[in-house]
């Protein structure tokens, strides 16, 4: 009995780990900004084509470089505003093979932090969800994920929505490698 389980299941995938870079451009409240930053995602498969998955993505501040009316004086100056993406739900996919095919859909948050903190006390500030702007978040989106072996890539876009006074409809892209287990 236990030699026919075995050789019946070819599916030796059972989870995924993996980290990321991020672009994400919020563009709704204006003006538009561009963000990049870095995460991490884990995901445990309930079927081998249906996973859950919960991932977790900051962005730093970024600079900006106003150039004045002279047309020759510039001056850069910092936002200090960080965002911090915590997203949990299904991902659908092809197979368990090489390459996979997905779409997602995601809950969670969207958590904005206006902080003089550099970046490693400027994310403890803002998982602590102490004194920022947190709003519910919806992440539809989809991508591809190729395989060799139990190392891999993964790229992602989809449409990081959060409410606040309605529905704002932000792009966000991802790219990074995956391990299979």
């Amino acid at each position: 009995m236990l030699l026919a389980q075995s050789s019946s299941s070819d599916h030796t995938d059972h989870a995924e780990v993996g980290i990321f870079a991020e672009y994400f451009r919020l563009s709704d409240p204006s003006p538009t900004r561009n963000f990049v930053g870095l995460g991490g995602r884990a995901a445990f498969n309930l079927h081998p084509s249906v996973q859950i998955e919960a991932e977790m993505g900051y962005d730093f501040e970024r600079n900006y470089t106003t150039t004045f009316s002279n047309g020759v004086t510039t001056a850069d100056v910092q936002s200090r505003l960080r965002t911090l993406h915590g997203l949990f739900g299904p991902k659908f996919q092809t197979d368990s093979g090489p390459l996979r095919i997905f779409v997602t859909g995601k809950v969670g948050f969207e958590n904005f932090t206006v902080t003089n903190l550099g970046a490693p006390a400027g994310f403890t500030n803002a998982v602590g969800l102490g004194s920022s702007a947190t709003y519910f978040a919806l992440y539809p989106g989809g991508g591809v994920e190729a395989f060799a072996g139990p190392i891999g890539v993964r790229a992602e876009i989809g449409d990081n929505i959060f409410f606040n006074n309605g529905m704002h409809n932000n792009l966000r892209v991802s790219f990074g490698p995956q391990f299979r287990f």
